[in-house]
C-alpha cells in the first residue's frame, strides 16, 4: 500500500478513533444538546462561552447556523424527533431574519443558511425551503464586486477600507453552488468560481501559509496586499484561517466535480501539520506553537479534520481518513467536554478573537459544530453533509 507522506510526518500521542468511540461521543453530545435546547428555547447560544456557559441571544450573529447544524446531525444520528423540531423552528427564525434583512450585511450567509435552510431541505426534501435557499444566495451575491471578481467580507460596499475578501469565505461558497443546482441559474456558480479563484490566487503565500484577509485596489480592482484581522501579525498564520483552506478547497472539489489546486491544498495541509505541537492541538496562531502558555484553538483542528475527511471522498487511496481519525482522537482526549456538566459546549480550549480578548480558552459554536461533524463523518462515512 502506498504510504501517504502526511501519515509518516505526523507523530501523534493517541491512536486512531474507533467507530464505537464516535458512537459513544455522539450519544453523549446528543444528551447535552437536548439539555441545552430546553434552556435556550427559541433563542440562540452566543458565539462563544464565558466561563464555559453560552449566553442566550436572538438570531443576529454569524454563528447561529452552527447550533442548527448540530441539531440536524443529532437527528440523523438518533432519529429523535426533538432535534428535527428544533431545526424546523430555527429555519422559521432564519426565514424571518432574512425577510427583515437583520444583520446580514456580511459574507457569512453560507455559515447561516447552509446549516439551516440547506440542512432542513436535505433532511426533509421540503421543496418550500428552496425559496429561502435562493433568497439567501441572492443576499450573498449582492456583495460581489463584478470588476474585481470577489465577494466583499464586511462593511459597506462603497467603503474602500473594506475592499477585501477573507479566507473564511471558502466555506460560504457552497451555498451558491446549491442555489445553482436548485435553480438552474448559472450566475450563482459563476460568482462562486470567480471568488474562489481570487482566493486561490491571492491569499496563499509561497510556503503554503495563508493571509487572513486580502485587499484589492478600489480604483483598478487589481490585487493589492494581504493583512490579518484575527492573526498575530500580517506575516504570521492564523490557525483557523489555515484550517478554512484545508476544508474549503475539497468542498470546492465536491461542488465542481473536479479536483483542482491539489498542490495548493497539499501545501496548506503540510504547513498546518508541520506547525502542530507535540500534543497535536494547534496554538491559535501557528507562528506561536513553540511559545509556552499560548492558548490553543481546538476549533482549528476540528475544521482541518473535516477537510481531510472531505478530501478522502475524492482521494480514498491516500487514506486521509486515517490521519483524520488519529487527529480526532487527539482532539477528543484533550478537549472534549462530554464529562463536564458545568460546560455548555462540546469542545473546550478554543479562541474566538485574540486581539479583541474574546472567547480565549473557551468553547465556541463552530468548534462544537465541526467537532460533531467530524465525529459523524467518521461514524457514517457515506454521509453527504449539508454544505454541498
Amino acid at each position: 500500500m502506498k504510504e501517504n507522506p502526511l501519515l509518516t510526518s505526523l507523530s501523534l500521542p493517541f491512536p486512531a478513533l474507533t467507530r464505537a468511540q464516535c458512537r459513544d461521543e455522539l450519544s453523549a453530545i446528543g444528551r447535552k444538546l437536548l439539555r441545552n435546547a430546553e434552556r435556550y428555547g427559541d433563542m440562540f447560544p452566543s458565539a462563544c462561552t464565558t466561563e464555559n456557559r453560552y449566553a442566550l441571544k436572538e438570531n443576529n450573529d454569524w454563528t447561529n447556523g452552527f447550533w442548527t447544524g448540530m441539531q440536524a446531525i443529532a437527528w440523523e444520528f438518533s432519529g429523535e424527533a426533538a432535534y428535527l423540531d428544533t431545526v424546523k423552528r430555527n429555519v422559521a427564525s432564519f426565514r424571518a431574519r432574512l425577510d427583515a434583512h437583520h444583520v446580514l450585511d456580511h459574507h457569512d450567509i453560507g455559515f447561516l443558511y447552509s446549516l439551516s435552510a440547506v440542512a432542513y431541505w436535505k433532511l426533509t426534501d421540503d421543496s418550500a425551503v428552496k425559496s429561502l435557499i435562493l433568497a439567501a444566495a441572492d443576499v450573498l451575491i449582492r456583495r460581489f464586486h463584478t470588476d474585481a471578481g470577489f465577494i466583499q467580507a464586511w462593511g459597506k460596499l462603497s467603503d474602500p477600507e473594506e475592499y477585501r475578501l477573507i479566507i473564511d469565505s471558502l466555506i460560504n461558497l457552497p451555498l451558491l453552488h446549491v442555489a445553482a443546482n436548485i435553480s438552474g441559474e448559472h450566475h450563482y456558480r459563476e460568482v462562486a468560481e470567480r471568488h474562489y479563484q481570487n482566493v486561490i490566487d491571492n491569499i496563499f503565500r509561497e510556503d503554503g501559509s495563508t493571509f487572513h484577509t486580502f485587499y484589492f485596489d478600489p480604483a483598478s480592482g487589481e490585487p493589492a496586499y494581504g493583512k490579518t484581522f484575527q492573526g498575530f501579525s500580517d506575516q504570521s498564520c492564523w490557525a483557523r484561517g489555515q484550517a478554512w483552506a484545508i476544508l474549503g478547497i475539497p468542498l470546492n472539489w465536491s461542488a465542481s466535480g473536479k479536483i483542482q489546486h491539489l498542490e495548493r491544498w497539499l501545501q496548506a495541509c503540510s504547513y498546518f501539520f508541520r506547525h502542530l505541537p507535540a500534543d497535536g492541538v494547534p496554538a491559535w496562531d501557528l507562528a506561536l506553537n513553540d511559545i509556552d502558555g499560548t492558548p490553543k484553538d481546538s476549533s482549528a483542528l476540528a475544521i482541518a479534520i473535516c477537510g481531510l475527511l472531505e478530501a478522502h471522498k475524492h482521494l480514498p487511496d491516500e487514506h486521509y481518513d486515517r490521519i483524520a481519525s488519529q487527529l480526532l482522537q487527539t482532539l477528543m482526549v484533550q478537549a472534549s467536554a462530554k464529562d463536564d456538566d458545568a460546560c455548555d459546549g462540546l469542545l473546550k480550549h478554543g479562541v474566538y478573537a485574540w486581539a479583541l480578548g474574546k472567547g480565549i480558552d473557551e468553547c465556541n459554536l463552530w468548534g462544537d459544530y465541526f467537532y460533531m461533524e467530524a465525529l459523524y463523518r467518521l461514524y457514517q462515512p457515506q454521509w453527504s453533509g449539508y454544505w454541498i
